[in-house]
């Protein structure tokens, strides 16, 4: 049976979202790698499934291009909102990830607000290797590691056009420290309700824009007194809104447009 799919991004973060509610889901991780390739596949950053959910509006899982599994992705989830609402004529829907459940709501100016929950600040939930504090790790340029069900470790730098992403990004990413690899940022504090932020993503290498590493990046600069409660993250793609007051859920707000739709090839499903 032929796969559809809807390809969107947010500031030019793409993901792929196929819709598997009221069917069975044939997404794999090598389907999902297949599907990821820019030349033989779609291409994307990340790939979302929705399914069907008893206590939301659909249930959310997601791979990133390489195949590998991740919890959330606060641009997909986004997409899927946008989706869901559009189709339903609904001005917010709840979507069940590996984070819990997460709000979604049309803003004014057309674009989509998610709860993406509480970060996670604890050594062990990040999660590290070992015990430690996560304000400061233990690496050169003493970076912040938070979670926001997937690992983020930040870099604060003075000037962000000096910094070689593709070259460093890698060797952070897969450093022993972090468990399960981890999204690195390097963010540069324009004021104290603006930042710079470029992004080696684990799993993708260099993205547009990221919204769970916007979400990242601003609540280790808010823990580390840098900045406000609401920030401009202005990404290489565009710029989103990141709110924390330092308690309770980050929220994430910013625009998401449809690319196209299609179909997958029988030969790519079946290969």
């Amino acid at each position: 049976m032929p796969l559809s799919f809807h390809k969107m991004h947010a500031n030019g973060d793409d993901f792929v979202i196929v819709d598997s509610r009221n069917s069975l889901s044939p997404v794999t991780s090598n389907l999902a790698r297949r599907m990821g390739d820019r030349n033989r596949g779609v291409g994307f950053n990340q790939l979302a499934v929705m399914l069907d959910c008893d206590d939301a509006d659909a249930r959310l899982k997601f791979w990133n291009a390489d195949g590998s599994p991740l919890d959330v992705c606060g641009s997909a989830t986004r997409g899927a909102a946008d989706m869901l609402m559009r189709s339903a004529q609904k001005a917010s829907v709840i979507l069940r990830t590996k984070r819990g459940l997460l709000t979604c709501k049309r803003t004014s100016t057309g674009g989509v607000s998610v709860d993406m929950g509480k970060p996670l600040l604890g050594w062990s939930d990040v999660p590290l290797a070992m015990e430690m504090d996560t304000l400061l790790l233990p690496l050169p340029g003493s970076p912040t590691a938070c979670g926001m069900g997937n690992p983020h470790c930040t870099y604060f730098v003075d000037d962000l056009t000096a910094v070689e992403v593709a070259s460093i990004g890698p060797t952070i990413e897969t450093t022993s420290l972090f468990a399960l690899r981890t999204n690195v940022h390097f963010v540069q504090v324009i004021d104290r309700k603006h930042i710079r932020l470029r992004i080696w993503e684990r799993g993708g290498g260099i993205p547009l824009g990221s919204g769970s590493c916007a979400c990242g990046a601003a609540v280790n600069g808010i823990r580390r007194g840098l900045l406000d409660n609401c920030v401009e993250v202005e990404c290489d793609g565009g710029a989103v809104t990141v709110q924390w007051d330092g308690v309770g859920s980050v929220f994430l707000c910013g625009p998401v447009e449809t690319t196209f739709s299609g179909t997958i090839a029988d030969a790519l499903l079946k290969a």
